[in-house]
């Protein structure tokens, strides 16, 4: 398969983030914050910045999914017993507590001991793949992204950022090669 692939810019925002989130490692620094008091206020902020695109992500399933049957609440920004913070939205609904099972959870989380904060669900790791036209494949690509960008941040927590090289060369070439025409 030698076929020429387009980069889309509208679909690179992942590896912008990835970027950022490398260069926060390499730099020992997240976004201009250096210290922890000063990363836990950027987190604090980007709790509220989220909060908009968690319950619509939320609502969505809610509507479609769960016929309107559920309810989102969100946890204000606590301080959790290892001293992080963590910031919840989750969904819940009768059948997933009649079921005794934990609900639909997305989390903010910035733990005690880590250089920055990171995002993950409650259950997540396998991913459904039912995809039998190629305009569903299509329909695909947001969870591809996602998928490969939780990878890539995956084997930088294994080793180090320096096994990403537009992270470890410390240029630009990486969002010069976005903004480019493949």
């Amino acid at each position: 398969m030698n076929e020429k692939i387009h980069i889309s810019p509208s679909g690179t925002g992942y590896v912008s983030a990835l970027l950022r989130h490398f260069a926060d490692l390499r730099d020992g620094t997240h976004g201009d914050a250096v210290s922890r008091s000063e990363k836990e206020h950027l987190f604090r902020n980007t709790v509220a910045l989220l909060d908009r695109q968690s319950r619509c992500a939320l609502h969505e399933v809610n509507a479609t999914l769960l016929l309107g049957s559920g309810t989102i609440t969100t946890t204000t920004t606590i301080r959790t017993p290892d001293g992080g913070l963590s910031c919840c939205w989750m969904l819940t609904w009768p059948g997933q507590s009649a079921a005794g099972i934990p609900p639909i959870t997305l989390e903010a989380y910035y733990g005690r001991g880590f250089h920055h904060p990171h995002l993950r669900g409650g259950t997540v790791r396998d991913w459904p793949l039912n995809v039998f036209t190629p305009e569903q494949a299509a329909e695909e690509l947001p969870t591809l992204r996602a998928i490969v960008a939780a990878e890539l941040h995956n084997l930088v927590f294994l080793a180090d950022f320096s096994i990403v090289p537009a992270t470890a060369a410390r240029n630009d070439r990486a969002h010069e090669a976005l903004n480019r025409k493949s």
